[in-house]
């Protein structure tokens, strides 16, 4: 499979979300609203799809802090030289001229549940019938001693794409022969396991293709990571001697960092970056913490069904903040979940059918030029929770061809992903 169309890519992201038409005596009538909190992967493809399957029957507002959005998928690429930043970057346009769809620009700070409400940074009240939140992630500063959102400016997580993303590669095509990169990576659960990895392999690709002779070193709290027999043979095949991984049986546990000096001190050793890449725990966006939707992870209960909050019933959670069973963090996983958000929401608000959830998520990581490895699954709710039913993964010594055609269907899904989310 060398490619996605759109069409394929309709059916692959989850369950379907095509709607009854509305009669058009019910259109006429006052329309129920729609919030949607977070315009990327998750909030925008469920603001798409609760205006275009409900025929216009249902006012959606979609709210985002950001005029346009820059994908966290695909960042790595731009990171080692494959996009440039405008490729990954999305204009909101098309869902409002084409779907009729209210985007506000703005902060999002509150949620006032029994007036259903959310509150604007700059004290506008937008009120709701069905709120749909996808805040995406917060940053766990502390969870690296020495780390903070100060520091992140001279050291950078790049974990929220846009201006972060731009300070990190800013700083890595800085990087010069006998120089070093220290990369912490993150403790589960956190947005796409195998982000940290793809990203060692697209700076180490980016040195190699300029001929610096630096090293990476990975940092990691896991004992393993997503897809690391694949990497492993990837870095030896391509960038021998380039990446050094360290477990914590290893390295002793990360204690702290010291960004001005470019450190990050271990139970064993002190290792020096001249570029440090911290990338520390996350938890769900801020603004479900404050309306009483996260449990003790930090995170979003949902149902397994439905991506309902099961403390709320007029709020569903998608993407980075729900805790979505054996679903990863990713934006195909998102993705799919908005669309079953959409449907469930659509459903109840027009009283037309709603149809059983499936889910899916494929990941796909680049290696090196044409090395493209992937993992994904199907999942359907069972017993309250989502859980997989079938999975599939890149295998060792795959044929370069193979490979090859992996990283075209990634192009082909990401074409497929942006078209979807923005019309």
């Amino acid at each position: 499979m060398t490619g996605i169309t759109r069409r394929q890519f309709g059916i692959l992201g989850g369950a379907t979300a095509s709607a009854l038409v509305m009669p058009a005596y019910a259109r006429a009538q006052d329309k129920p609203k729609v919030v949607v909190v977070g315009g990327g992967a998750g909030g925008a493809t469920a603001a798409r799809y609760i205006a275009k399957d409900s025929d216009g029957a249902i006012d959606v507002t979609l709210i985002d802090e950001s005029g346009q959005f820059t994908t966290c998928f695909f960042s790595n690429l731009y990171l080692g030289g494959f996009r440039d930043f405008a490729s990954i970057t999305h204009s909101y346009d098309k869902l409002q001229s084409d779907y009729g769809i209210t985007k506000v620009t703005g902060r999002a700070i509150e949620i006032d549940r029994d007036a259903k409400t959310v509150r604007m940074a700059d004290g506008v009240t937008v009120p709701y019938d069905r709120l749909v939140l996808s805040p995406g992630i917060d940053l766990i500063w502390d969870s690296v001693p020495g780390y903070s959102e100060e520091a992140a400016k001279i050291a950078p997580h790049a974990w929220k794409a846009g201006q972060q993303t731009r300070l990190l590669k800013e700083k890595l095509d800085a990087i010069g022969n006998g120089q070093q990169v220290v990369m912490v990576a993150p403790p589960n659960p956190y947005r796409c396991p195998p982000a940290p990895y793809e990203r060692a392999s697209m700076m180490a690709h980016l040195f190699k293709a300029k001929g610096v002779d630096a090293k990476i070193i990975i940092l990691d709290p896991k004992e393993k990571f997503s897809k690391q027999a694949l990497f492993s043979e990837g870095w030896e095949n391509h960038y021998p001697g380039m990446i050094e991984w360290y477990g914590p049986t290893v390295h002793g546990g990360i204690e702290s960092v010291d960004v001005d000096a470019g450190t990050v001190e271990t139970g064993i050793d002190t290792f020096h970056g001249d570029l440090l890449n911290i990338i520390p725990a996350q938890k769900a966006g801020m603004i479900a913490a404050k309306a009483g939707l996260t449990d003790d992870s930090g995170f979003c209960p949902v149902e397994a069904d439905s991506m309902r909050s099961t403390v709320d019933d007029a709020i569903f959670v998608i993407g980075d903040a729900s805790i979505a069973g054996a679903m990863p963090k990713s934006g195909f996983a998102a993705n799919s979940q908005a669309k079953v958000a959409a449907m469930t929401v659509r459903g109840e608000l027009t009283a037309t059918k709603v149809f059983p959830a499936r889910y899916s998520n494929s990941c796909w990581s680049l290696i090196e030029v044409d090395d493209a490895v992937k993992v994904g699954a199907q999942y359907v709710p069972q017993d309250g929770q989502i859980v997989s039913t079938h999975s599939f993964i890149s295998q060792i010594d795959e044929d370069p061809a193979l490979r090859k055609a992996t990283y075209e269907e990634s192009l082909g899904w990401y074409k497929g992903i942006t078209a979807d989310m923005f019309g």
